[in-house]
């Protein structure tokens, strides 16, 4: 017959017979044998593992259905374990959105700065646009987590903040380009702010359409934000490595 397993802390396991060093046994009959028809396989899990699992079933489900449509229950079945497992790794489903989001802002936060590798300034406009539609792709269910308002944002920080975070990393590079150019550094930050913002509220809206392919969303961003409305080039370039 199969047997129950159910997580403890640090990855440890009860049930089965002799279950040592976190393994999960299966208990034999009293002949010593198991149908092969009653036989249940379950995937041994260490709590590091378990911890990753809840992490990402509740990434699907916060994305798909936002923090307050999600319950520890819906998380627990899917996880296939009881209700105290998820209590025990994260405290509850606020932690566990709580660390979902900071995954995510650090993650996107990383790409962008990791992608202002320098060259022309247009360039690295460039490389601001390519990398947060970079992270849109590759992680679009995080960025869906981001972008919604967390109703426990003063522990998870919200989507305006890591816009600010970002914006930081990138005033220091328009702050050197004003002071060379002989503009008001002063007014570097505004300038961040508003590329910045500019760049995160088109991901937004490319989010869903996925249309214009991402090379040319990243053209126009540059074009509007390197040209202004009234030099607008009919078919922008890119003039950096990047091109799709």
């Amino acid at each position: 017959m199969a047997v129950a397993i159910e997580d403890k802390p640090g990855g440890a396991r009860t049930g089965g017979r002799g279950g040592v060093g976190g393994k999960e046994e299966v208990r034999e009959g009293a002949s010593g044998a198991v149908p092969a028809s009653r036989r249940t396989r379950r995937v041994r899990m260490t709590g590091k593992e378990r911890r990753e699992q809840l992490l990402e079933i509740g990434r699907m489900l916060f994305a798909e259905r936002g923090f307050e449509g999600t319950s520890v229950e819906e998380i627990a079945h899917k996880a296939g374990v009881s209700k105290p497992v998820v209590y025990e790794h994260f405290g509850g489903k606020e932690g566990l959105y709580a660390v979902v989001v900071d995954r995510e802002m650090r993650m996107l936060l990383d790409m962008v700065t990791g992608a202002l590798t320098g060259g022309h300034p247009r360039e690295l406009l460039e490389q601001a646009a390519f990398a947060l539609l970079d992270y849109i792709e590759r992680s679009t269910d995080g960025f869906r987590i981001l972008v919604r308002d967390s109703p426990v944002a003063q522990s998870t920080g919200t989507f305006a903040s890591l816009i600010s975070d970002i914006a930081t990393q990138v005033e220091d590079i328009l702050g050197l380009e004003f002071e060379q150019r002989g503009f008001e550094p002063k007014l570097a930050s505004m300038y961040a702010q508003a590329l910045v913002g500019m760049v995160a509220l088109t991901g937004q809206w490319w989010l869903d359409v996925r249309r214009p392919r991402k090379a040319e969303v990243a053209a126009h961003l540059v074009n509007l934000a390197w040209n202004g409305l009234s030099g607008l080039e009919p078919k922008p370039r890119l003039i950096g490595h990047r091109k799709a």
